[in-house]
């Protein structure tokens, strides 16, 4: 059975039980006793459904209806659009990132990974976090020595990537700094494993200690990354020539990674800010790692929605954003007049705007912006 066909049967078939059992509950009692045992779980002997409820279900499965038209219509969307503009995913992962490149006619091109010293970086750095985490959170039950089976298992995969550390590809002055923190980290368990025990004190001088040394992996880090991507996204813009006008980009981020978010930030450096918001988007994702599936149909739904807005309301970009938001605006003001309270609502602004989508105005805000900003 074509996709088509099985949409319509479902719509149909959930319209049908809605009915059928709306209209049959009333009459229930009469037969129900006569049925089977085996029908009694799905006939039950509930209370008859009133005519408001049944009502009531007959409208919310239009709802229900539509998703199965909706599903259908954005495979549709998927496949026109594709077919007319080249789209690059830039995903969050683990390995610094993943880029992935449609064009229309052509397999997808996924970009070679950033360079393995990043991932060593964040491990080694990690490695420390993981350390106070470890210790910080037994401060309560230092006594019952619960940490100590973590710390000793810790401290022996601390000391196996030390051991392997001289075999990294790494230049001499990066290799040092992680010995450095290695070390550091196996001194501090070390210490805790002797004295069978420790203060919240010994956990503070540890990490002011690495702090330095964090830093510059930090760094380096994220120079390898954006270095890495910057030469990406140049190659695929002069491969794509003309066409390069009419590409779409997309990244993912969790609220603590969307401030300064890397691959978006990358991307915007050649996309230009005339196309953030309308061909280059950062859309929060439920988890740090989604899939590229997951990601092209974010993009599809926000661009075919676009047509929606138009078609029915004369502006294309109106169903980017929360469509009851400025009614809803108007109905918190009426609240906040009844309940004697100000209004706390951001300024009034156009569906369509070029803005980054995360903080841009410093009077906003008080405090660092950077680690280099934070005073000793």
């Amino acid at each position: 059975m074509r996709k088509t066909h099985s949409c319509r049967f479902r719509v149909a078939l959930a319209f049908t039980l809605t009915l059928t059992l709306g209209l049959g509950l009333a009459s229930r009692r009469s037969f129900a006793d006569d049925l089977p045992d085996y029908m009694k779980i799905i006939v039950g002997h509930g209370a008859p459904a009133t005519k408001a409820q049944v009502g009531d279900e007959n409208l919310l499965a239009l709802d229900i209806a539509m998703f199965g038209i909706y599903d259908d219509a954005k495979a549709k969307a998927q496949k026109n659009f594709l077919a007319e503009h080249p789209a690059i995913l830039a995903l969050f992962s683990n390995q610094g990132g993943k880029l992935i490149l449609y064009r229309p006619g052509k397999e997808p091109l996924q970009a070679p990974e950033v360079p393995i010293r990043y991932q060593i970086y964040k491990s080694v750095g990690h490695s420390s976090l993981a350390v106070f985490v470890l210790a910080a959170s037994h401060l309560a039950t230092i006594a019952d020595l619960s940490w100590k089976g973590p710390m000793l298992g810790f401290r022996a995969a601390s000391q196996a990537a030390l051991d392997s550390l001289d075999a990294a590809d790494l230049s001499a002055e990066s290799r040092e700094n992680q010995r450095t923190i290695l070390t550091a980290n196996i001194k501090f368990m070390d210490a805790c494993l002797t004295k069978g025990t420790y203060t919240f004190a010994d956990i503070q001088r540890y990490a002011q200690e690495l702090k330095p040394y964090l830093k510059k992996n930090i760094a380096w880090a994220a120079a390898t990354q954006v270095e890495h991507w910057m030469q990406v996204v140049k190659n695929w813009k002069e491969m794509l020539g003309p066409d390069w006008d009419k590409t779409y980009a997309l990244s993912n981020s969790l609220y603590v990674t969307r401030q300064n978010n890397v691959l978006f930030s990358v991307l915007a450096q050649f996309f230009g800010k005339e196309a953030i918001n309308t061909r280059l988007f950062l859309f929060e994702t439920p988890s740090f790692v989604t899939t590229a599936d997951q990601m092209l149909e974010l993009l599809i739904r926000t661009v075919a929605d676009r047509s929606v807005g138009q078609a029915f309301f004369g502006n294309y970009y109106l169903m980017d954003y929360e469509l009851m938001g400025g009614d809803a605006r108007k109905a918190v003001e009426a609240e906040d007049k009844k309940y004697g309270i100000p209004v706390f609502l951001p300024p009034l602004a156009p569906f369509h705007s070029n803005e980054w989508p995360f903080r841009i105005d410093p009077a906003q805000g008080e405090g660092p912006a950077t680690l280099d900003q934070i005073k000793e």
